[in-house]
């Protein structure tokens, strides 16, 4: 039987570092069912008095305190949530004061990442590779495929577009991807504009299952969604991969971060990123 609890996740910025970690944490309680609450830019004593609400609110009607990530920089605002009915597990207070111990110095208590977000390269580098992987999805252009980072190739929904994304969001990396379409199992060979980026290819596979259920939410009752073409194409995928060289990974059992970092290791790219 599973644990109902809600969950907060609090932040004076958009609440992505505590909702992250917070996630990494639960993951590890199998039979917890979450209900999950994110409230980014509590950066005010007034918004933190409103987060104790309905903080108090959730507790009561579950009969359960609830439990609250924090990534607060403000003393204020931090103790005015402090007075919620919660187990409260602040991200900063626990890895601040040992930080300043150590390097002898304060933290100048700056709501973000770090000033100057607009001016740094790798945020540039960032939202250049988040366009290029928009303009190079699903095979919809070739232009400057010399510049890409990686090509990521794979049956439809195996998983490419999301994780192009991913790469590009998370480290900066310039990444397409083409899909492996019944044409290309006839002819037995990689589109002709994917030759010469041999080095760059890189695939997803996924079980025919899983696929299956994918393609029936997009187009239910298909050819395209049956389990007969599911597993004809990801065969012919995997045996094009196979005579072409091509490294890939199965996508089926594995998230967007995992994918993202078993291609990045693969292909020795910069982890960077920030």
């Amino acid at each position: 039987m599973k644990h109902k609890r809600s969950v907060f996740f609090i932040s004076d910025g958009t609440g992505i570092t505590a909702e992250t970690l917070g996630h990494s944490l639960l993951a590890q309680f199998e039979l917890l069912d979450v209900r999950q609450m994110r409230m980014p830019f509590v950066d005010s004593v007034d918004r933190a008095l409103d987060c104790v609400e309905r903080i108090n609110a959730a507790g009561h009607s579950d009969g359960v305190r609830p439990i609250v990530f924090l990534s607060i920089v403000n003393p204020e605002v931090s103790a005015v949530l402090a007075q919620a009915n919660a187990l409260p597990l602040d991200v900063f207070a626990r890895f601040i004061g040992p930080l300043e111990q150590e390097l002898g110095m304060k933290s100048s208590h700056t709501i973000g990442r770090f000033k100057g977000v607009e001016e740094s390269q790798a945020y540039h580098r960032r939202m250049e590779a988040i366009n290029f992987a928009l303009a190079h999805d699903d095979g919809v252009s070739s232009a400057e495929l010399d510049s890409a980072d990686v090509i990521l190739v794979g049956v439809s929904r195996s998983g490419k577009t999301p994780t192009t994304l991913y790469l590009a969001m998370q480290f900066g990396v310039k990444a397409a991807n083409y899909p492996l379409i019944p044409e290309d199992f006839d002819r037995n060979a990689l589109p002709g504009e994917l030759a010469r980026h041999r080095s760059k290819l890189f695939g997803l596979t996924i079980a025919p299952e899983r696929l299956q259920h994918i393609r029936q939410e997009r187009r239910p009752n298909s050819r395209y969604a049956s389990i007969e073409n599911c597993r004809f194409e990801v065969d012919a995928a995997q045996k094009l991969m196979r005579r072409e060289g091509i490294r890939w990974l199965d996508s089926t059992r594995k998230s967007i971060e995992e994918i993202s970092t078993i291609i990045m290791q693969a292909v020795h790219l910069d982890q960077s990123g920030f």
